[in-house]
């Protein structure tokens, strides 16, 4: 049986607190250059990691952040909690309204975005499996978590970018966030089916047992639990605390969503992300509560999680320049050309177009949470995940910069 000892608990808070105030300067140096918080957590992991602290003084390395033993797995514990509150606020972020009432724009960038990029991504690997490294046994879930892959966008981050270029109530703006709302929704659906298929040794289950699951939990909990969570708030900010009442009902009902979603074989992630769309969805939640809930999450849990994205492979190591470039611009033009279609379908200008498919190509750390869990399930190896990490940062650098330039 595993157990903390005074030496593990030493290292455990020690880390902890090192992470949370170097990521924290980071983040803030990263602000003055315009650069992605997320970005700058995940240099901070690098650096700390095997790539350059673990090159330099690997014995430092493996005591202040351990590969094995006890404070090891109550790390992984904590980053676990962090991915399933990570995709809780990322649920909260959808507002189904706002994607049903943007018209046929927004109905054709919608399923352009998603599903070209979905069959270009997946066709990659079934007719080219030469550039890809997979066990003969999974060609079908790689390709379908690649396709994944190239299909979903960021919303929390293009709705930053949005905010920050005065577009959020523009025209373009809700298009491109009424389309973004539909990728991530499809695109963790889609990807919890892809885990929800691979057993232990990654043998595919029932597909059919998969689907009625994810169908039946989502139903039931964007209907009847959307409805008793609205109905049931207004009485919670009135006869609790405030807001340590909210806070603690949504994250309570956050870890029962993820814990019912993984005890029926899903992925946890699930269940989070759709207690999230029905808690976020209510009318009665106040965007200051809204507010810190998204605080508390991404200043506390996300640097923990992220930078510990540095710790799991060697980033210079498994640089594969080739894969890199592949992924980048596949996954670049895939989702620019498919949202800029369906927008010009559905009569915006060219660089309307342009400026749509631009932002929604902003990945940011929705890819890296994808990656992370694919590689924590052995999906795919360490060589794709750096080409994931790389190619979510940089389309998220861009993706401001040039849909302004299509928009000016």
């Amino acid at each position: 049986m595993i157990k903390l000892v005074h030496g593990d608990i030493i290292v455990l808070l020690a880390g902890i607190g090192g992470i949370l105030i170097l990521a924290r300067t980071f983040a803030e140096l990263g602000k003055k250059i315009k650069m992605p918080v997320v970005m700058g957590e995940i240099l901070l992991g690098i650096i700390l990691g095997p790539t350059i602290l673990g090159s330099i003084t690997p014995e430092f390395c493996t005591w202040a952040f351990p590969k094995a033993g006890a404070a090891k797995v109550a790390m992984d514990g904590i980053t676990s909690l962090a991915v399933v509150m990570l995709l809780f606020v990322a649920g909260m972020e959808v507002q189904l309204q706002i994607m049903l009432k943007q018209g046929k724009t927004a109905v054709y960038t919608s399923f352009t975005s998603m599903v070209i990029p979905f069959i270009l991504g997946f066709s990659a690997v079934w007719l080219l499996p030469g550039f890809f490294t997979f066990a003969s046994d999974r060609k079908l879930v790689y390709a379908l978590f690649f396709g994944i892959a190239m299909a979903v966008s960021a919303l929390p981050v293009i709705s930053r970018i949005l905010m920050d270029l005065n577009l959020f109530k523009t025209k373009v703006g809700m298009i491109v966030i009424a389309a973004a709302i539909f990728d991530d929704l499809i695109g963790w659906i889609l990807f919890s089916f892809v885990l929800g298929l691979m057993g232990q040794e990654g043998e595919i289950k029932s597909i059919g047992f998969t689907i009625g699951m994810i169908v039946g939990f989502g139903l039931f909990m964007l209907v009847i639990g959307r409805s008793v969570i609205n109905g049931a708030l207004p009485w919670i900010q009135r006869k609790l605390s405030w807001p340590g009442g909210v806070l603690s009902i949504a994250l309570g009902l956050c870890f029962l969503g993820a814990a019912f979603t993984e005890y029926i074989g899903l992925h946890a992630i699930l269940g989070a992300f759709i207690v999230g769309i029905a808690f976020g969805d209510s009318v009665h939640l106040q965007e200051r509560e809204r507010e810190i809930i998204y605080q508390f999450v991404t200043n506390v849990f996300a640097p923990l999680f992220f930078v510990s994205i540095g710790f799991k492979v060697n980033f210079i190591e498994n640089f594969d320049g080739a894969l890199v470039a592949l992924v980048f611009f596949l996954a670049v033009g895939c989702k620019v050309f498919g949202a800029a279609l369906g927008g010009y379908m559905g009569g915006l200008t060219k660089r309307e177009s342009l400026a749509v498919g631009f932002g929604l190509n902003a990945r940011g750390a929705m890819e890296i949470i994808l990656g992370t869990l694919a590689l924590n399930v052995g999906l795919i190896d360490s060589k794709m995940f750096v080409a994931l990490v790389v190619m979510a940062l940089i389309t998220s650098m861009m993706s401001g910069p040039l849909m302004k330039r299509f928009i000016d």
